[in-house]
């Protein structure tokens, strides 16, 4: 391309070449384009995927209503056994929620025996203040955990002498559906990974029917303390990212974008200049033969430290590259793997170059039926560096085979 150019511009004539080309290049004016990443302060964001951070919570532990202070008889309130069992999920290391259920038999005494069993449940919004107020810690030995919710209560098999709220005229009522607000706090200790064991009590507050007796105070309360484990599905980790991270990558890629276009430019003027030549005398044309270099494709599979997993950031990258190749089935792709050389020995470096080019070689054929004959690995280890910063070089590059 260049040899007809110069072939062409020889032949009408070296002054108005310059001038013409002097006058299409101060045309041209190549506005850069920067990518700017803000956030303030560089803070870290906390992430969970939809099966991870579930647990499993068994406890039990004693329950004492508090119903009709205020009668002149005086109200005693026994202390009796409650059990525990809830499911819940933490959304991020600060807000979580669980479906609690509790079972318990009640008793009070207040002119009579009285008692009856009751079955709870709460939806509870759960707060851990120690990852709030202290920092993300998923090894934290302790932590203090407030939580509040709604539930519903099925109060059954009554033996109340002081029940006074009718089911129908003559007829006292032997159950009774309440809706209750409840609060409390659980301290959580951690044994390993999987389990932690637990403290916690609550606070129920109901109408003054909860116990079928409507005297008294207004309010009837319910308190409990629970202990128990929970069992931590996966564990309790969290996926992280921080945008700063990425700064000095998004700015190597600004730069890529911003050469294409000065490059993009260079090119449309010289075209303007050929074509104000026109029409030019006929030009014998040379053809040479030139062995064209493949260079890499821009797509990148970036990895971090001593790892060979695909983030589910980068798996963007392989699915672009899937595509790519999707779109060009006569286009094959060498998988180039690199390892940053100023952590490791080149040994170990050359094989963990391997695993990351093994990894990508996995994604594209078994996630996205990329038939693996058009794909071929190359384990560069550490012997080269394609970028002159060292963390860069934890990385993967696609070179296309024609």
């Amino acid at each position: 391309m260049k040899t007809q150019f110069l072939l062409v511009m020889a032949a009408c004539g070296g002054s108005l070449f310059a001038a013409n080309q002097a006058n299409a290049q101060n045309a041209v004016v190549v506005e850069e384009e920067q990518v700017v990443v803000t956030d303030a302060n560089c803070k870290t964001h906390y992430y969970t995927d939809r099966t991870d951070n579930w647990f499993l919570q068994l406890g039990a532990g004693i329950n004492s209503p508090f119903v009709e202070n205020r009668t002149n008889a005086g109200t005693k309130h026994e202390l009796t056994p409650a059990y525990n069992l809830g499911v819940g999920k933490w959304f991020s290391p600060y807000i979580g929620t669980r479906l609690d259920f509790q079972y318990s038999e009640m008793k009070w005494k207040n002119d009579g025996d009285n008692k009856a069993k009751y079955i709870n449940a709460n939806l509870d919004i759960m707060w851990d203040m120690c990852n709030s107020l202290g920092g993300v810690n998923p090894n934290r030995p302790v932590s203090v955990i407030p939580f509040a919710g709604i539930g519903g209560t099925y109060a059954f098999d009554f033996d109340s002498p002081g029940a006074d709220i009718l089911h129908k005229p003559g007829e006292l009522k032997h159950n009774s559906w309440t809706l209750p607000v409840s609060a409390g706090i659980q301290l959580r200790f951690r044994l390993c990974r999987y389990v932690d064991f637990f403290l916690e009590g609550r606070a129920q507050f109901y109408g003054d029917n909860f116990n079928l007796c409507a005297y008294g105070d207004p309010v009837d309360i319910n308190i409990s303390a629970i202990g128990g484990f929970n069992i931590n599905f996966g564990g309790r980790d969290y996926k992280a990212y921080n945008a700063c991270n990425d700064l000095a990558y998004i700015a190597s890629l600004n730069d890529q974008v911003n050469a294409l276009r000065s490059d993009l430019a260079a090119t449309g003027a010289a075209l303007a200049v050929a074509q104000s030549q026109l029409p030019c005398p006929e030009v014998q044309q040379v053809v040479e033969t030139t062995v064209v270099e493949t260079a890499p494709m821009l797509t990148t599979v970036r990895f971090t430290i001593n790892s060979a997993v695909i983030s589910d950031q980068e798996m963007v990258n392989v699915f672009n590259v899937a595509e790519y190749l999707k779109e060009n089935p006569e286009v094959n792709v060498t998988i180039q793997g690199y390892a940053d050389k100023d952590t490791g020995t080149a040994a170990y470096n050359k094989n963990l170059s391997k695993l990351r080019a093994q990894a990508v070689y996995d994604a594209l054929t078994k996630n996205y039926g990329i038939n693996g004959q058009r794909l071929s690995i190359d384990a560069e280890g550490s012997d080269s560096q394609p970028y002159s910063t060292n963390n860069w070089n934890r990385i993967v590059i696609f070179v296309p085979q024609n």
